[in-house]
């Protein structure tokens, strides 16, 4: 009888492009994020690039959009489709729709987020032009538990970037976002290896964004 862990399936959520989606998919297929499968991902949008590269990757996709549905409707949907396929760990990335509670507590502490702030510093939409108005001299990128709260969830793991005085918008979104398709499939894979947990206290790094 084999000894080895049980496959876990993960199903990533996206908006559009899915660039985290696409590293995440292929840490997973090299083997970064082992016992590990890609096995569905969801977009809110038909339109989504992102549903191409993975179909390109041999990935299932399905495009789930709210046509006027409430927000509940709607999870309910992408919930029956998660449950269907025995989704062991929720992924967003770059999914641009806040949760209901229904979504959450049908996967309270198996869904994870990636923002690009060290959070708490600069939570919600544009992190980036947050940390440049606020004269940030670092920042970087959080991979979290999703909970009720915005961006508020448990910490799993972050990585720092250094804000250069000439940084624009796009010039630092760029290198965090190099930072981010590293850091999440080391979080997935920490998670996936029950290292870290919803429960566990997170200290957050001295180096903070101010």
């Amino acid at each position: 009888m084999s000894n080895s862990p049980a496959t876990k399936r993960i199903a990533i959520l996206i908006s559009g492009r899915g660039s985290n989606m696409v590293a995440l998919a292929d840490a997973v297929r090299v083997g970064t994020v082992p016992n590990a499968e890609v096995a569905i991902v969801i977009s809110d949008r038909r339109d989504a690039t992102g549903l191409e590269s993975a179909c390109e990757r041999g990935i299932e996709t399905l495009s789930i959009e709210r046509r006027a549905r409430t927000r509940q409707e709607h999870d309910r949907e992408i919930v029956s489709a998660l449950a269907g396929r025995q989704i062991d760990l929720v992924c967003l990335a770059g999914y641009m729709r806040v949760l209901s509670s229904e979504f959450i507590n049908a996967y309270r502490g198996r869904i994870l987020n990636i923002h690009p702030s060290l959070l708490p510093a600069f939570p919600g939409l544009d992190a980036q032009r947050q940390a440049l108005e606020h004269g940030a001299k670092v920042s970087g990128c959080t991979v979290h538990f999703v909970d009720e709260t915005l961006d508020g969830g448990p910490i799993v793991a972050q990585r720092e970037v250094t804000v250069h005085e000439d940084d624009t918008v796009e010039s630092l979104s760029a290198r965090i976002l190099v930072e981010e398709h590293k850091l999440y499939a080391q979080a997935v894979a920490k998670v996936l290896d029950k290292t870290v947990a919803p429960s566990d206290h997170f200290v957050v790094p001295e180096a903070t964004e101010c």
